[in-house]
């Protein structure tokens, strides 16, 4: 009875079993109460295997260490090198069965084939010990290409998590930007707003000189009418007074029809005060952005004359000559006035300020002019209906060079303090985006600039 060998190589299995199968990260409780211990019990069972009333324990030995491993290799049965060790296992086994078996069975048979029953068990034992090696290489393997697949999600996980960080930091600096750039916006917008403002007070202050101006006309008109009506009435109420026999008829009619006319001219003037006032009102009240039908020629015409008296109420040695070709066809056109008037005042500034600028350097016989005439188009086929705007002058003209900034905001030929730069800008965006027209300039230096506008007509 020497267990000597057997403990060693036991021992050598169950070791070699641990590593390969990683028993202490997969089955630490088991690992460590049992598997961790078998030389300890190893060393107790050769102790109590000498005892004489115990020597039956020898033949046990390998038995119990056997059930220890299958307890381990079923405990990890999901588990590659786990199955690995099965098979290892399965010789074995089935050489102890039949051992244990014929012990029991057949005596005689076992002791006349002992030595064949050993050399199956001694070969069943290297089989396990072979396989069990081949599977710790096996599990080695494993083991490394898995430590290096997780060197690579660690690594892979660092390099995500300075992604993500230098994801947040661009994210922080992105919406700090945004941030910049909106109130930025927010601010040019209201800078826009402003300068818009600026524009239409600018506008209106030219138009409120004109208007002055202008509206002396017919405020004269009306004061020397009701005055010369005053005369008239008087003299109708003398010639009723006397007696019936005296009063000249002839007389009494002439009166009263010269009254009627002098109301009638009273009247008039006193709508073309009131139109005079309601340009003002509209060209100073902010855009309610609706259209409704306007007479053009009614306001370009109105136009043409404040901007003219305008003028001569800011610079009385300013003079030039006012035409208007107002085509009776056009009739209303769904536009906006506010807007429309301001496009008209400015373009028709620019007209007269341009003619006088020439006038000044002009030789004799130069007559500053400015045209505003209106046109209504014959549509060609499939088109809309569409009117023309011109304001022409016989000014300076516009030399090569400015023609594609004049539309520019803040761009500006004018002298500093005398131009906003936003004028033909405002008066661009209003004629295409605001009515849907056509905007163009056409200008000789030296001779002049027309400026044309056309109009969808509804």
């Amino acid at each position: 009875m020497n267990l000597i060998p057997e403990i060693f190589i036991a021992i050598g299995v169950v070791h070699l079993a641990r590593k390969s199968l990683e028993t202490a990260e997969r089955l630490p409780e088991w690992d460590k109460y049992l598997l961790s211990k078998v030389w300890m019990g190893s060393i107790a069972f050769f102790a109590l295997a000498h005892i004489p009333p115990l020597w039956f324990l020898a033949d046990w030995y390998g038995g119990i260490i056997y059930l220890i491993l299958l307890g381990t290799v079923y405990q990890l049965r999901d588990y590659q090198p786990a199955r690995l060790y099965a098979i290892a296992m399965i010789p074995y086994a089935a050489i102890y069965l039949i051992s244990r078996l014929l012990h029991w069975v057949a005596p005689s048979l076992v002791n006349t084939y002992g030595n064949y029953m050993d050399s199956a068990k001694g070969f069943s034992v290297l089989w396990l010990i072979g396989f069990g090696i081949y599977a710790f290489v096996q599990n080695r393997r494993e083991l490394k290409q898995r430590r290096a697949e997780e060197e690579r999600l660690r690594v892979a996980e660092a390099r995500k998590a300075e992604l993500e960080h230098l994801v947040s930091e661009r994210t922080s600096e992105l919406q700090a930007q945004k941030e910049t750039v909106e109130k930025t916006l927010a601010d040019l917008k209201a800078a826009q707003t402003q300068l818009v403002h600026s524009e239409k007070m600018a506008s209106l202050g030219e138009l409120t000189a004109g208007i002055a101006h202008e509206i002396q006309n017919p405020l004269n008109f009306v004061n020397n009418f009701s005055e010369l009506s005053n005369e008239l009435a008087q003299e109708l109420l003398e010639e009723l007074e006397k007696p019936n026999a005296e009063q000249d008829h002839e007389l009494i009619q002439d009166l009263i029809r010269d009254l009627a006319q002098n109301q009638q001219k009273i009247n008039h003037h006193g709508k073309r005060a009131s139109n005079i006032v309601t340009a003002m009102l509209q060209h100073a009240r902010t855009s309610t952005g609706k259209k409704e039908p306007t007479d053009l020629n009614d306001l370009a015409d109105e136009y043409l004359r404040l901007a003219y008296h305008g003028l001569r109420a800011k610079d009385k040695s300013f003079n030039a000559k006012m035409v208007a070709e107002l085509d009776p066809n056009v009739g209303k056109v769904d536009v906006i006035p506010q807007e429309m008037g301001r496009v008209l005042l400015n373009l028709i500034n620019n007209a007269f300020y341009a003619a006088h600028k020439k006038s000044q350097d002009a030789p004799d016989g130069y007559e500053p002019t400015v045209t505003v005439s209106t046109r209504l188009l014959t549509p060609k086929k499939g088109d809309k209906k569409r009117v023309e705007i011109c304001v022409r002058d016989n000014g300076t003209g516009i030399p090569d060079e400015l023609k594609a900034k004049i539309f520019q905001p803040f761009f500006t030929t004018k002298p500093t303090g005398q131009g906003t730069g936003l004028g033909l800008s405002l008066a661009f965006d209003i004629v295409t985006k605001g009515h849907d027209g056509t905007f163009e300039a056409d200008s000789t230096e030296g001779k002049g600039t027309t400026f044309t506008i056309t109009l969808p007509i509804e």
